[in-house]
């Protein structure tokens, strides 16, 4: 079984699965002693908390297009589930000493001029977002938590949990496409857009933020460096690329 340690294992197979090392095998209290790495962890957690409150905000008012009463319930639903995300990051910003509005509000002008560039004109349109929008900042928050402390790395791999969206989406939007055939070109382009679009931020709001942007390219101990800076968001487009074949678009 892949993961399991046996005695013939070799070098190589054993290099394939990298262990924890410096910062991501400490807990908060013993990273927290690098100034800069708190700073990081207080800006990602302020991106993410200012991200799940713009979240709970569109879903509420996305659920307004719901064609139906069931769906308007699960997309009020999902927003209840981004509404406590944005409580536990909240607290946890509390619980390091740093003030929570404070650490969101350098991220709200870039988010929010992302929401308004991307608002949906309809239904599918929402459902899109919510799928390959969202999971594009998901992927770029996991390859950052890889790096992180092992208490801050747990908390912002439990807010990343998928609120059902995913299934939801896929359901939606799979069943318009089979009624009818040609929205799927228009969603196709929106899609599109919407990865360039949330491909931009993300390296906007890293290059504004220099504790961040120190973290990301190795300025703080286990770093990416600036080749696998690239790889990572090699591994975004990937992953987007394969939600579009799950939708039934092409990327």
């Amino acid at each position: 079984m892949r993961g399991m340690e046996t005695p013939d294992k070799t070098a190589a197979e054993s290099a394939e699965e990298p262990r924890p090392t410096g910062i991501a095998t400490q807990d908060w209290n013993q990273a927290s002693a690098e100034p800069t790495y708190r700073a990081a962890v207080v800006d990602l957690l302020g991106a993410l908390a200012y991200g799940e409150l713009a979240a709970f905000e569109r879903l509420a008012e996305d659920a307004k297009l719901a064609p139906s009463l069931s769906d308007k319930a699960e997309l009020a639903s999902m927003a209840s589930a981004e509404f406590h995300h944005f409580e536990k990051l909240r607290e946890r910003l509390a619980e390091i000493d740093a003030e929570p509005t404070a650490a969101m509000e350098p991220f709200a002008a870039a988010l929010d001029e992302f929401h308004r560039q991307t608002a949906p004109s309809d239904w599918l349109e929402g459902l899109i977002k919510a799928y390959v929008g969202d999971s594009i900042a998901s992927d770029f928050y996991r390859e950052v938590a890889a790096r992180l402390d092992a208490d801050t790395r747990g908390l912002v791999l439990s807010v990343l949990d998928d609120t059902g969206h995913s299934s939801f989406a896929v359901e939606k939007v799979r069943a318009a496409i089979d009624a009818d055939p040609r929205v799927g070109g228009r969603l196709a382009l929106w899609a599109r857009r919407l990865m360039g679009e949330a491909l931009s931020q993300a390296q906007r709001v890293v290059a504004e933020r220099d504790a961040l942007s120190t973290m990301l390219v190795g300025g703080v101990a286990d770093g990416f460096d600036l080749a696998e800076v690239g790889r990572m968001f090699s591994r975004i487009t990937e992953a987007h690329t394969k939600r579009m074949a799950a939708l039934g678009l092409a990327a």
